[in-house]
């Protein structure tokens, strides 16, 4: 008996495995400060950075929460059309499609997890910011604001 409850607790406990970064993944992470200022407010945000294709195809699937403060920045090489799916992403985010210039082109807002249904930019940007699903809402983020960050790679 004993040994059907272990093999139970360990059959239910793998599918966990695969969503939460190993220690190693977590060790090499990188986390870069991103500030959104508008007229008269400024929030900060301490976002992982997704650089390589890899790291961009990936993006924040899997995951089931995120810091209230955090969220995923995905710097593109040089201006693009950007476009983006939540496939295997369970949670709602806000995705602010950023211009180079660091104005906003686009938010689209509380995207639905796991949709096959892109989310586009309206034109031309060079890096896009996901944030827990309702962020803009709650801290009045539009697009008249103005993202910037300093990454040091």
């Amino acid at each position: 008996m004993r040994a059907i409850l272990t093999a139970l607790a360990l059959s239910l406990a793998m599918p966990m495995a695969g969503c939460s970064p190993s220690a190693s993944e977590a060790e090499s992470v990188t986390t870069i400060p991103v500030t959104i200022t508008a007229a008269d407010r400024t929030h900060r945000f301490n976002v992982e950075v997704a650089r390589t294709d890899a790291e961009q195809d990936k993006g924040l699937m899997f995951r089931t929460s995120l810091p209230r403060d955090g969220g995923m920045l995905f710097p593109f090489k040089k201006p693009r059309f950007g476009s983006f799916w939540m496939k295997n992403t369970l949670i709602p985010l806000d995705m602010i499609f950023i211009r180079a210039d660091g104005s906003i082109d686009r938010i689209a807002e509380n995207t639905i997890p796991e949709s096959l249904e892109p989310v586009v930019s309206g034109g031309e940007v060079s890096a896009v910011l996901e944030l827990a699903g309702g962020t803009a809402a709650r801290l009045n983020i539009d697009e008249t604001a103005k993202v910037t960050w300093q990454d040091r790679k």
